[in-house]
C-alpha cells in the first residue's frame, strides 16, 4: 500500500501519524521512513485499517491498545562502542 493510501486509514481512524507511533509504540521515524520509499509494509497496513474499521463500528480500539500495556524498544546504540574486543 502506498505511504498516501496509509494516511487516508489513518484520518478514517481519527489518527496522526505521531498518534499511531504512540498508541503502537513505534518510533515515528520509522513509520515517515515509508514516505521515501513510498510503500509501507502490510503489517503496519494491517493494524492501521483494523484501526479504521474498528473506529468506524464505534469501538474504543484505543482502549483495548492501551490494555495491552506495550513498551516501545529502546535503541540499543551502534557504531564503534559495540565492536567486540578481539581475542589475543
Amino acid at each position: 500500500m502506498t505511504f498516501i493510501e496509509f494516511k487516508k486509514l489513518l484520518l478514517d481512524a481519527e489518527l496522526t501519524i505521531p498518534k499511531f507511533t504512540a498508541l503502537i509504540k513505534v518510533s515515528e521515524k520509522n513509520i515517515q521512513a515509508y514516505k521515501k520509499k513510498k510503500e509501507v509494509p502490510n503489517a503496519i497496513v494491517t493494524v492501521a485499517a483494523c484501526f479504521a474499521k474498528m473506529n468506524q463500528e464505534g469501538i474504543d480500539y484505543k482502549a483495548l491498545i492501551e490494555q495491552l500495556d506495550l513498551q516501545k524498544k529502546e535503541k540499543k546504540g551502534a557504531g564503534f562502542s559495540n565492536k567486540k574486543e578481539k581475542k589475543d
